[in-house]
């Protein structure tokens, strides 16, 4: 048996923690690494207390056609990269790396181009996070410097989506 690289090690991971999702579109699994060490985990999953869409058998986004992407002040889940960073302290997370795996509810597929929505790019970047590693296949991947989406800001172009 051969072993495992550590970018696909921890993107198994985080894989893990989106099967705890609930949403009925799509879910995501993050963790966040610094120094070999799993600082923290987050899945998508509605607000403390309040019913996931998995309970509720509907997704608002779902039910209007929403395009993936856009229109995120609709959806009643915290995002899986949000629920990490809520969840960590900030001097853990400086320089760290967050590793992100999307799977398509319905089929299991990983989420074609998956990245960070906007608003989770920039809570990425507020906490110090370095860099993003995003599955793409069960062993391949892209990994995205964090000072890119600073560098090329696309909240001033209106980009949607991803």
């Amino acid at each position: 048996m051969s072993r495992i690289d550590k970018e696909n090690y921890y993107l198994d991971i985080a894989e893990t923690v989106a099967e705890r999702g609930t949403c009925i579109r799509r879910n995501y699994g993050a963790i966040i690494v610094n120094n070999d060490q799993i600082v923290s985990t987050g899945y998508v999953g509605a607000p403390r207390g309040r019913k996931n869409c998995i309970d509720l058998g509907t997704c608002v986004r779902e039910k209007m056609n929403v395009k993936r992407g856009t229109r995120y002040e609709l959806c009643r889940s915290v995002h899986a990269e949000a629920n990490a960073i809520i969840h960590a302290p900030r001097e853990r997370m400086i320089g760290a790396t967050m590793y992100l795996v999307g799977k398509e509810y319905g089929t299991g597929e990983y989420v074609e181009g998956a990245n960070s929505c906007a608003m989770c790019k920039r809570m990425i970047i507020n906490a110090g996070i370095k860099r993003v590693v995003v599955r793409n296949s069960k062993s391949s991947f892209t990994a995205i410097y964090v000072e890119d989406w600073v560098v090329d800001d696309d909240s001033l172009n209106g980009q949607e989506g991803y």
